[in-house]
Order: C-alpha cells, then sequence, then structure tokens
C-alpha cells in the first residue's frame, strides 16, 4: 500500500490536499495515478478516498520551495475530477491559494516573520504571481480570528490575496480575441482572461434569471440551458487560445445579472459543468474585470463605484466575494485583490 504525508485544509471555499512536491511521485503519471487514488476517482461519491463527490472538495495543492528571485514558494494546482480519471493542471485555483501561505509556514518553507509573515507565491499553471499575508503571533499560524467570508461558517484569521500580473495568464491575454463581445451560438459572450479564463454572458440572453439556486441550475428543467452552456464553451475554447477543451476544466462559464443584494453584480458559475456553490477566486476578479470593459454583458447589468480604487462586490448563490480594483486613467484594471481564510483540518498520512 502506497502511503504520503499530507496536509488537509480548507482554502476559501474549497478543500483538498495539500502536499510537499518531494513527496510525490516525480513522475505526472504516477502522480496522477496515486492523486486519483487518494480522491478515490472516478466515482460520484468517491466512497473509497478523500474526495467529497464535488469539485469544490476534489482539489490538490502541490508546493515546493522557490528558487526564483524573489518568490517564497512555487505551488502547482491540480483538480481531480470526481466521477473521470482526470487530473488537470488547465487552470490556477485562488481558493485553494488561500491555504498555501499556512502550509509553507507550517512545514518549514517559510520562516515567521513577526505578528504578520508575507508569502511569495509562483502560481505553476499560470506562472503568475500572488502574495499572502499570514497572522503569525508567536511564530506560529493562526486560524482564529474575527473574517467572516460567504459560503463558510463561522469566523477565521483573515487572509488577504494581491494578485500580480494575471492578466491573460492562460489565454494570453485579457481579451483573447481582442474583442468586448463576441456572438456565439447567438449569444453575446465575453471572453476574458484574469487570472482564469471565463465566459461571461446574461443570464437572461440563455433563458435564465441569474438568480438560480445551484439545485435549480442543476435540475432537469435547466438542462438545456446547460446543453447551450456547453455548446458556446465547446465553441469558444479554440477562440480563446485553449484548443479543445471538451476535456479540460477550463473555461469556467458564468451568468451575469444586475446586482440583488447591493452588490455589483450578480453571477451563477459552472466549474464547467457543475454549478458552483459559490464563485471561484480568480474567476470573481475575472468578472469584476469584465464590469470594467464597456459594452459587455457585465458592463451592461454591473453598478460600478466611482473611484480610482473600486470594491466591487460579486454576488454569489451563497452570499458575495469582493474584488479591491487599482483601475488607471483608461479604465483599466492594473491590480486586483480580495479576502479569504483557510483552516487546517488534518495533517498526517494518506493511504492508497
Amino acid at each position: 500500500m502506497d502511503q504520503t504525508p499530507v496536509m488537509w485544509m480548507r482554502g476559501g471555499t474549497s478543500k483538498g490536499g495539500y502536499f510537499l512536491a518531494s513527496d510525490l511521485p516525480e513522475s505526472t503519471e504516477e502522480r496522477d495515478a496515486f492523486l486519483l487514488g487518494v480522491m478515490g476517482s472516478p466515482d460520484p461519491r468517491q466512497i473509497d478516498g478523500m474526495g467529497g463527490a464535488d469539485p469544490l472538495t476534489s482539489k490538490v495543492a502541490v508546493v515546493k520551495k522557490s528558487e526564483r528571485e524573489g518568490i517564497d514558494v512555487d505551488y502547482l494546482f491540480l483538480q481531480v475530477f470526481v466521477d473521470k480519471a482526470i487530473v488537470t493542471d488547465a487552470q490556477n485555483c485562488g481558493n485553494i491559494l488561500a491555504g498555501i501561505g499556512p502550509f509553507a509556514i507550517e512545514r518549514g518553507l517559510v520562516d515567521a516573520a513577526g505578528e504578520e509573515t508575507k508569502v511569495a507565491i509562483y502560481m505553476e499553471n499560470t506562472g503568475q504571481v500572488a502574495v499572502a499575508t499570514v497572522q503569525t503571533p508567536g511564530g506560529t499560524v493562526n486560524y482564529r480570528g474575527d473574517a467572516k467570508i460567504d459560503g463558510v461558517p463561522g469566523t477565521h484569521a483573515p487572509v488577504p490575496l494581491e494578485f500580480r500580473d494575471t492578466a491573460g495568464s492562460s489565454c494570453g491575454a485579457l481579451l483573447p480575441t481582442g474583442n468586448a463581445v463576441d456572438e456565439i451560438e447567438g449569444v453575446r459572450c465575453t471572453l476574458i482572461d484574469n487570472g482564469m479564463p471565463c465566459i461571461i454572458m446574461k443570464a437572461e440572453d440563455l433563458g435564465a434569471t441569474g438568480y438560480e439556486s445551484r439545485e435549480e441550475l442543476e435540475a432537469e428543467a435547466f438542462a438545456s440551458i446547460r446543453t447551450k452552456i456547453e455548446a458556446i464553451r465547446i465553441a469558444a475554447g479554440p477562440m480563446m487560445n485553449l484548443g479543445d477543451v471538451s476535456g479540460k476544466s477550463v473555461p469556467k462559464m458564468t451568468l451575469v445579472a444586475p446586482p440583488k443584494y447591493g452588490g455589483a453584480i450578480t453571477t451563477r458559475s459552472f466549474i464547467p459543468h457543475r454549478a458552483h456553490a459559490s464563485v471561484g477566486v480568480l474567476a470573481a476578479v475575472s468578472v469584476a474585470t469584465a464590469c470594467m470593459v464597456e459594452g459587455s454583458p457585465a458592463n451592461d447589468v454591473a453598478h460600478i463605484p466611482e473611484g480610482s480604487t473600486k470594491t466591487l462586490s460579486v454576488e454569489h448563490p451563497t452570499g458575495e466575494m469582493s474584488c479591491v480594483l487599482e483601475v488607471n486613467e483608461a479604465g483599466e484594471v492594473v491590480s486586483s485583490a480580495l479576502l479569504r481564510t483557510a483552516r487546517k483540518l488534518m495533517d498526517g498520512t494518506v493511504f492508497v
């Protein structure tokens, strides 16, 4: 029986296994086979593994000390499919990212530095950098605090995340087609990548309201709309420089509508086939950025605050996620940041 050390953590509204790169097989094929066994995939219940029968709980972080100047650790995100024997590195995960700083300190890859420790993280999936600020009173990671994020019960220590140079991280450009709007399958879409490749469409253009619950989005009554969404995704893959996306977890599909609870915009996301219980961190950043693209579906329905520093509350099925955008005089987004939390759930050995 194979076994290896692992820390199971909640990062943002996701959770999964955090591994040191040195504790996993060097061969990608052997590594992926091992991780499928860890999660219990492929199986809709993942009954014979650690996965929680949901894409949001079937995630893996692979971390190592970085040799890059100014960077503390390298982070590779892997999405382990639930009901397919697929492990993919085609995307980042900003929620799992929230646990990377604490994990790096816990594993001795980064030394605690006073009450707060900044951890510079290179995201191997897309070659971009994020900086996490971790509370480390007394030289140890603190997970208790008063910060609350929607989709997670209770309060925890805040983990602010600052993103650098995320535009076009997977697609080569913020707007890979160069257009604010492309019409695909008769639907006006914005193809955008500010850390996460997303296709953004007005819910009403697909026959939805944009205020459906996750259960309603996955119900049989919504099947024809899901089929339409998938047709758009497949057609958009090459347009976004992602090629054939039929077996990929990107791009994410996002329906938008006017805000309902005082935020900037309402979202309903597919990741890419299951409805998201909330919204991904980098997907929220991409949606907030799309709000700033003149003439886009998001811009059409968004309530955008004044000023060069804009806090856009992105509403989702279980609450909201606030993105802080810095924009230049041309209205272009030059930096983004948001607040997450994380918690260590288990530290031990996993067996396959």
